[in-house]
């Protein structure tokens, strides 16, 4: 287990579910008389991506998917987020129209969503299980914090610091997306099976 591994992963997951980035979502939530429980929102969204991380990829195989090609997959997706983040755009949209808020949005899709499942198993091309694993409770960690201290955070931090964080977090994604890209996209054609 390498600390620099852990550290990556953790800043790639912290930039996927850019749980800073979302506090506007999750404080016009509690505006709105929406209850959001921190710690079972936390624990769904754990539970959702170790499941995920260990499975995913036998999840991938019965539809003849490698690691490698999902990898480069995941990368695209990754780089279509971060021009969300940067340009301050919305490609993929949900559906945020809930009456509880604790598990639908918050678990899923906003901390456990397709970005962070893809970016789990896309990790798994370069990071051992418990590197990844170690970034998923760290992120966690703060998902929770946040939450928790939504409210107080609401009072300290302008919409304009959020959007300078956001944006800065989506440049880092990028290279990060182009960098996913170039380690696996080698590995995907040397698999390709060729052309008849």
């Amino acid at each position: 287990m390498d600390a620099k591994n852990i550290l990556s992963v953790g800043l790639i997951l912290f930039s996927v579910i850019d749980i800073i980035g979302s506090l506007p979502v999750i404080i016009d939530l509690k505006e709105k008389g929406n209850r959001i429980e921190s710690g079972k929102a936390a624990l769904v969204s754990l539970v959702l991506m170790v499941i995920f991380l260990y499975v995913g990829d036998q999840v991938l195989k019965l539809f003849g998917v490698d690691i490698p090609s999902f990898a480069v997959a995941g990368s695209i997706i990754l780089f279509i987020i971060s021009f969300e983040m940067i340009l301050g755009i919305t490609l993929f949209k949900e559906e945020k129209k809930v009456k509880k808020a604790t598990i639908v949005p918050i678990a899923f899709p906003l901390v456990a969503g397709a970005g962070t499942m893809t970016t789990i198993i896309s990790l798994k091309a370069k990071f051992n299980n418990v590197e990844i694993l170690t970034g998923i409770f760290i992120n966690i960690l703060l998902v929770y914090v946040v939450l928790k201290s939504s409210d107080y955070l609401k009072d300290k931090l302008s919409p304009s610091f959020i959007n300078v964080l956001r944006k800065m977090f989506g440049i880092i994604l990028l290279a990060i997306a182009v960098k996913l890209f170039r380690d696996n996209f080698h590995l995907y054609i040397a698999t390709a099976a060729p052309v008849k």
